[in-house]
């Protein structure tokens, strides 16, 4: 199994940063994409950035040129750096991570951390 932990969500105000951490543990095989969702009270869960195991990175329209996925393989962490946030960001961020055990690749999830944009 893997296990998924995220860290660094939390309250800003309208215009300030965050960054998000997601470590990855437990037995496989190779990590593969790596990826951060969000969902807002009521609505439905939408990709946010995703990055495969080369680095090759993808955004949603409503937050490039502000966010941005990265990820450290050799300690099986993504990491979501959001700038200049506003209300409509408002969301639980869940980690996701696409993980070969034995001889499937399955995915995974995190449980979400709350990043609350408020004046």
């Amino acid at each position: 199994q893997v296990q998924l932990v995220e860290s660094g969500g939390g309250l800003v105000q309208p215009g300030g940063s965050l960054r998000l951490s997601c470590a990855a543990s437990g037995s496989f095989v190779s990590m593969n994409a790596m990826a951060w969702y969000r969902q807002a009270a009521g609505k439905a869960r939408e990709l946010v950035a995703a990055i495969s195991s080369s680095g090759v990175t993808n955004y949603a329209d409503s937050v490039k040129g502000r966010f941005a996925i990265s990820r450290d393989n050799a300690k099986n962490t993504v990491y979501l750096q959001m700038n200049s946030l506003n209300p409509e960001d408002t969301a639980v961020y869940y980690c996701y991570a696409a993980a070969t055990t034995g001889t499937w690749t399955r995915p995974f999830w995190g449980q979400g951390t709350q990043v609350t944009v408020s004046s």
